[in-house]
């Protein structure tokens, strides 16, 4: 294409076709030389850019002094931003790559809000050992109107997110440490005779088979709710009177007896190929919490009361209570990974363990009072 010169000192121009209409106009070029060597570059068209000999002059010193940079450079530089993006595994990319695995369920719904409202925004474009200690302050200070139980779910995910992409191998740790908020949550349930009583006439007059008999299990057994809802039928061991929890809470597979009354229970639920407890759909249940409260609800108990978390303390409750049973079984029945939480029903236990004290106590007492007595009225005599 011939060039045309211009006024202005190493500014030319060629005639081209014009862009989105007929006729031609003018695409302006600059020439310059900068260490020793000779550059042309465009810089313009006359119309698409609104360009002209004078704008072009004005790009052509900006180069000359190093105050820009080439078109070329430019993209370059816009191509490795994006390549860098696309290379980069920041806290959003691993979130997506975590939720992969998982089950789309309740639990996943409340992560997915939390990560929304709460990860996101302050650490979300960054990898894991870009996140300072001023991250995690923006994040609490974010959450500082919601319980104490939720802030520590918010922190905990970040962890398990970053966790699990390094397990995969795609990111690096984090580089400091992210304290979770100690949350003195563990409440006791309880339920005095009366109580029972009409919880156990509600669930015994109910006509939901499924959720009755799942309240019952946790009330006879103290299986968590997640174990009940997983539970198969491969899973129960009725030769050897045993029930197989598979991945339960604390991880490894464990197993609790399978009592006269959770017997009684099963032998009567009605039987599925898979799972012991399902859906109308013929699914296994990820939450029944409705249903169970209807239940509750009948009974008069507290509003409170969480129905399967309560029956679940309850059994563990009445056995501590009993001073029949020690804390290491209570851990294994309960499943419990680390004995600090069956710590919980010590108080109980020692209750029991004072009453039976006292009354060996007032026994040799007793055995002692009678002994002088007998001797006194055989010296009298």
């Amino acid at each position: 294409m011939k060039r045309y010169k211009t006024e202005y000192k190493g500014v030319f121009y060629r005639l081209g076709d014009r862009i989105g209409g007929k006729g031609k106009e003018k695409i302006y070029y600059i020439v310059f030389k900068s260490d020793g060597k000779i550059f042309e570059e465009k810089v313009g068209r006359q119309y698409a850019n609104g360009m002209t000999p004078a704008k072009a002059s004005l790009k052509r010193s900006d180069r000359i002094e190093g105050r820009s940079i080439s078109n070329k450079e430019k993209r370059e530089q816009e191509n490795a931003l994006k390549l860098e993006k696309a290379e980069k595994k920041t806290i959003e990319y691993l979130w997506k790559e975590y939720k992969k695995g998982r089950i789309d369920n309740k639990s996943l719904n409340t992560d997915k809000c939390n990560f929304i409202k709460h990860i996101e925004p302050y650490v979300g474009s960054k990898e894991p050992q870009e996140i300072i200690k001023l991250d995690i302050e923006r994040i609490n200070k974010n959450s500082k109107d919601l319980s104490p139980q939720t802030q520590k779910h918010i922190l905990a995910l970040l962890k398990r997110i970053v966790h699990h992409g390094v397990k995969e191998k795609i990111c690096l740790p984090l580089q400091i440490n992210v304290e979770l908020p100690k949350v003195d949550n563990l409440k006791t349930e309880d339920l005095n005779p009366e109580q029972l009583n009409a919880l156990l006439e509600a669930i015994n007059s109910s006509f939901d088979i499924e959720a009755k008999n799942i309240m019952l299990l946790a009330l006879f057994t103290g299986m968590r709710r997640g174990e009940i809802f997983k539970l198969k039928w491969n899973d129960i061991d009725f030769d050897r009177g045993f029930i197989n929890i598979i991945n339960p809470k604390g991880g490894k597979n464990e197993k609790i007896p399978l009592n006269e009354q959770a017997r009684k229970i099963l032998d009567n639920h009605p039987k599925t190929k898979s799972y012991v407890f399902v859906t109308n759909a013929g699914k296994r249940f990820v939450d029944i919490g409705r249903r169970v409260n209807r239940i509750k609800e009948k009974a008069g108990l507290p509003e409170d009361f969480r129905p399967l978390h309560g029956l679940r303390h309850y059994y563990a409750s009445s056995l501590a209570s009993s001073g029949q049973v020690d804390l290491y079984t209570l851990q294994k029945l309960l499943t419990h990974k680390s004995p600090i939480m069956t710590q919980r029903y010590a108080h109980l236990r020692d209750e029991a363990l004072k009453t039976a004290s006292t009354l060996a106590g007032n026994i040799i007492v007793d055995t002692i009072k009678n002994f002088i007595e007998n001797k006194n009225n055989s010296a009298s005599a």
